[in-house]
C-alpha cells in the first residue's frame, strides 16, 4: 500500500531519497499529523523520520514493503515520543505564574500534604491503580495488565478511590480549624 501517489510498476520506492521525499513527504506529515493532532510536533516526528530513513535507505529500500516500514518507523517515532514526554520539560501557561494567583504558597503546600496522606491511607491496590494511572501514566489496559486484573476491574477501583478521597478532602481539616 502506497501512502499517496500512483503505485510504482515494481512496487518499488523510488531509487534517491529525494524523490521518495518528493512524493511521499506530504502523505507522511498527514499521517504524523493525525496521529499528534499537533501540526509542530507532526513536523517535527516527519523530519526525525526522515532522517532515519535516509540513514538506512538501503535498508528501507530492500524491505517487502517498503512504505509499510516508513509509516511503522513514524508510527514507533510517535510512541517514543509519548514514552518520553512524561520525563521531559513542557511549555506551561506563564500567565497562571502570575503573583496574586494564590494568596499563599503554604495553602497550596498543606493541599499537596493531605492528597497524599489521602492517597497512602487508600488500600495498597486502589493507592496501585491510582499510582499508575496519573504519576505513571498508563491507561486501564495497561494498568489491567500490569496488575493481573481486567480493565473493568481497573476502573471500579479507580473509581471507588477517587470517590473515598473526594470524601476525604470533603472534610479539609486545614479549613475547620480556622
Amino acid at each position: 500500500m502506497r501512502l499517496g501517489g500512483d503505485e510504482k510498476a515494481n512496487g518499488r520506492l523510488p531509487v534517491r531519497f529525494e524523490d521518495y521525499v518528493a512524493e511521499q513527504g506530504r502523505s507522511l506529515l498527514r499521517l504524523a499529523y493525525v496521529l499528534t493532532r499537533d501540526a509542530q510536533l507532526a513536523e517535527d516526528l516527519t523530519q526525525t523520520v526522515l532522517a532515519d530513513a535516509f540513514r538506512h535507505w538501503r535498508k528501507v529500500t530492500s524491505a517487502r514493503y517498503p512504505d509499510a516500514h516508513v509509516c511503522r518507523m513514524l508510527v514507533n517515532a510517535h510512541l517514543s515520543w509519548h514514552r518520553r514526554r512524561s520525563s521531559t520539560e513542557r511549555p506551561s501557561d506563564l500567565t497562571a505564574n502570575e503573583p496574586g494567583l494564590e494568596a499563599d504558597l503554604a495553602n497550596g503546600v498543606v493541599s499537596r500534604d493531605q492528597i497524599r496522606l489521602l492517597v497512602a491511607a487508600l488500600p495498597p491496590r486502589a493507592r496501585t491503580v491510582l499510582v499508575l494511572r496519573y504519576y505513571a501514566a498508563l491507561d486501564n489496559a495497561a494498568i489491567a495488565e500490569a496488575m493481573g486484573v481486567s480493565a473493568s476491574t481497573v476502573r471500579a477501583t479507580a473509581s471507588r478511590a477517587l470517590e473515598a478521597i473526594r470524601r476525604g478532602a470533603a472534610l479539609d481539616p486545614v479549613e475547620e480549624t480556622r
